[in-house]
């Protein structure tokens, strides 16, 4: 999208990180609209509570997880929040209260997680897809998870919007080089693929001999293929949730202790075309 006034808007950018969440959201308030366009007339409901930047609950009972987002983690139980936790919160209050307490919803293809939430997309009464707004402005990490996918290419370029701009999340980056990863969680990890490995468990490539990145079998299928041709030696960037394999009776010989699922071509990236 382009600006009448470029130098004026590049000095908003300046200013946004210094009056926070509310002032960027005003910035990107068109953008995000482009993004993710609403893709049929959703359902709507009303919202009970915000319960953090990712996570509604509603008067009728129903938790939903919002599809392509992960914000950061709001402590509890005497644990501190993650930065930017309760910014991504309040946000998503704000654009839950422009909307009336009344959203549209979209359900994923996959309807409920794990924990029993709906999952869906969410957008306001604007036709706003709430995700890439928060996304935009740099209130949350774009993930992918099939088959819940699609609206995924959309949600990438909001999220690419608020890293040129360094606003929130990625005023300082977060990606975290895989020699640094000391802990289970959600991660956005940078390194070098130093080997890659198929057997019936699925794929493993093997980044700068501390991280596995692991494709299961079952879900090969969502790669393209040659996805993986020619990434050994390349800098890539991949993001989901680290587990600690040393908690599930201690390691194998050989084995790494980090390992980080992915399940879409969307959660990897090559940043680097040249060979190290």
């Amino acid at each position: 999208m382009r600006m009448a006034n470029p130098s004026g808007f590049a000095l908003l950018l300046k200013k946004a990180p210094l009056v926070g969440a509310f002032f960027v959201g005003a910035i990107w308030q068109l953008p995000a609209m482009a993004f993710c366009p609403l893709p049929e007339k959703p359902q709507q409901v009303a919202v009970r509570q915000v319960v953090d930047g990712d996570t509604l609950r509603l008067t009728d009972g129903r938790s939903v997880r919002m599809i392509g987002i992960n914000a950061p983690e709001i402590g509890r139980k005497g644990r501190t929040s993650e930065p930017y936790a309760e910014a991504a919160k309040r946000r998503l209050q704000a654009l839950v209260r422009a909307s009336d307490g009344r959203v549209g919803l979209v359900p994923g293809v996959e309807g409920k997680d794990k924990y029993g939430r709906t999952l869906a997309h969410i957008y306001g009464r604007n036709g706003n897809n709430l995700e890439a707004q928060l996304l935009s402005e740099g209130l949350g990490f774009r993930i992918a998870i099939a088959p819940n996918v699609r609206l995924a290419s959309c949600q990438q370029a909001a999220e690419r919007v608020a890293r040129e701009a360094r606003v929130g999340l990625w005023r300082s980056s977060p990606v975290r080089k895989a020699a640094d990863v000391k802990q289970s969680g959600f991660a956005v990890v940078a390194g070098t693929v130093r080997s890659i490995e198929r057997n019936r468990g699925g794929i493993w490539l093997e980044l700068d001999d501390t991280v596995v990145l692991q494709i299961p079998a079952r879900l090969q299928r969502n790669f393209p293929q040659g996805f993986f041709a020619n990434l050994k030696g390349r800098q890539v960037e991949a993001r989901g949730w680290v587990l600690d394999r040393s908690r599930k009776g201690g390691l194998k010989p050989g084995q790494r202790r980090w390992v980080l699922p992915l399940t879409y071509p969307g959660m990897l990236e090559r940043t680097s075309g040249r060979k190290m």
